[in-house]
């Protein structure tokens, strides 16, 4: 069943909640930067991306399947579960050619702003380094004129 899009929605977390409607689900990728408030989202945003145990129904949600959650850091906002923006980052960087690019890229511009000009509260792991490197000044530009 494919659900409503989030331009129905006041808040991008209204409609996770609508669509995902308590299924144990973890936001992952440019649904968690959304969540962390990290990327602003798109306008008539159609595709949610989770992790998850089992297969869902709607035919908009990407579900990831996982054995478990003990290997991902997740963070609660409010009702919501999603990665956190490292396990987000680290993620993203790690599977670079099938990712959105534009979210991460504002996503990390979003974090280096806010954190006064530094990314060193993040922890990249090293298999992510080289990757991150190459696309870290994009980032930092993202917001110049």
């Amino acid at each position: 069943m494919t659900t409503r899009i989030s331009d129905a929605y006041i808040t991008n977390r209204s409609w996770f909640r609508s669509v995902l409607n308590n299924q144990p689900v973890v936001l992952c990728r440019t649904s968690a930067l959304e969540c962390l408030q990290l990327f602003n989202g798109y306008a008539g945003e159609k595709t949610i991306d989770v992790y998850t145990k089992s297969h869902g129904s709607s035919e908009n949600v990407n579900y990831r399947i996982l054995n478990s959650f003990d290997n991902i850091e997740i963070v609660r906002i409010g009702d919501i579960s999603c990665t956190s923006a490292n396990q987000t980052f680290n993620d993203m960087l790690s599977d670079f050619n099938n990712i959105d690019e534009q979210s991460l890229i504002e996503a990390l511009a979003t974090y280096y702003y806010a954190n006064n000009e530094s990314f060193d509260g993040l922890n990249i792991i090293p298999e992510n380094t080289e990757c991150f490197e190459s696309i870290r000044n994009w980032a930092i530009e993202y917001y110049d004129d």
